[in-house]
């Protein structure tokens, strides 16, 4: 197939490019390059352009062909989003809108839509599955309910087919060690414990909150590894092939670590000690959050393969060793530590 990837330059895109890849698609990127990176984009075309320019689309659109749109384009800073809600409401929903008018007016049927756990709030079970409520609670998890709900009216509507893939800690890294996280500012857990570990002395990692109802008193998430991620998403296209409509999976490890588990097992990865202080909470930030894949496994055929902390931390760490080199040579740029 040719598959469009909006946002393949970012984390999780520029993975799935690798994987599509790999599995013989054609791929272009679609790309404002705001949070991505150039260098991410290693297979494929990289077309520059943002979603909230319905010109650049329709030229997208008239230049290519596809048949399948994989969307990751977003804001996802949840404390942003209680700062600027503004800017999210613009990128996540306004954007997604102008897209499914392209895709409509190309005839283009397919989206894998990257959504996010946060569309159901505070949790009122100990692991979420896809009937739990959908309250969020921030503007960032409202936007992607929002997009959710406008593909269910595409699909009855236009017979638009899609696919919600709800999840929230995107972990890892590219076991071959050509990908990686990069964010700039980076606001994650498992990169900024490895900033701490190669950075100068004064440098403290910042835990948000250490009062929570949790055994240690520090969040509980759910990681899942990158690859599985790009899995799931693979096998929504095959699942759309056999079933029309719009649905949405969960997809999680099913295992829950603290802040202060993951920085245990962080620290034995990279041999040495990692200060922190305990900070205020972060708004909008629940207390616990694990994901129950039970129907992704049922329906899509699909279980979280890398469910091992330490593994998802190695091949994170792997990956930021090399890129510091590379930041240092000079092959790629924006790479920092310390």
């Amino acid at each position: 197939m040719r598959i469009l990837v909006c946002g393949g330059a970012g984390y999780i895109g520029a993975h799935m490019l690798k994987r599509l890849h790999a599995a013989g698609h054609e791929v272009v990127s679609f790309d404002n390059l705001s949070t991505g990176n150039r260098h991410a984009v290693r297979w494929g075309e990289l077309v520059e352009g943002d979603l909230l320019d319905p010109g650049a689309l329709r030229d997208l659109f008239h230049r290519h062909r596809f048949d399948v749109v994989m969307h990751f384009s977003a804001c996802s800073l949840v404390a942003e989003s209680l700062r600027e809600p503004a800017l999210y409401y613009q990128n996540n929903v306004i954007g997604t809108f102008y897209l499914l008018e392209a895709m409509r007016e190309a005839g283009v049927r397919n989206l894998i839509f990257s959504s996010s756990a946060a569309v159901f709030g505070n949790p009122l079970t100990e692991r979420i599955g896809e009937d739990h409520p959908r309250v969020p609670i921030t503007p960032y998890g409202q936007s992607k309910l929002m997009v959710e709900q406008m593909l269910k009216g595409y699909a009855v509507a236009y017979g638009l087919n899609s696919v919600s893939l709800r999840y929230f800690n995107a972990a890892g890294a590219d076991p071959e060690g050509e990908l990686g996280e990069e964010h700039d500012p980076e606001t994650h857990l498992i990169p900024n414990i490895f900033k701490m570990a190669c950075g100068g002395t004064g440098e403290v990692l910042s835990i948000f909150g250490g009062d929570y109802p949790t055994p240690d008193g520090t969040c509980i998430r759910d990681y899942v590894h990158v690859r599985d991620l790009c899995e799931a998403h693979l096998r929504a296209i095959a699942y759309l092939e056999r079933e029309p409509g719009a649905h949405a999976f969960n997809l999680g490890n099913g295992n829950g670590w603290s802040v202060l588990q993951v920085l245990a097992v962080a620290e034995a990865v990279v041999g040495r000690r990692i200060p922190y202080r305990m900070v205020e909470r972060r708004a909008g930030d629940p207390a616990m959050l694990i994901v129950n894949s039970a129907r992704a496994r049922d329906e899509l055929g699909w279980v979280s393969r890398h469910t091992d902390l330490r593994y998802i931390i190695e091949t994170a760490w792997q990956w930021e060793r090399g890129a510091r080199t590379a930041h240092r040579e000079g092959r790629i740029a924006g790479v920092e530590c310390g």
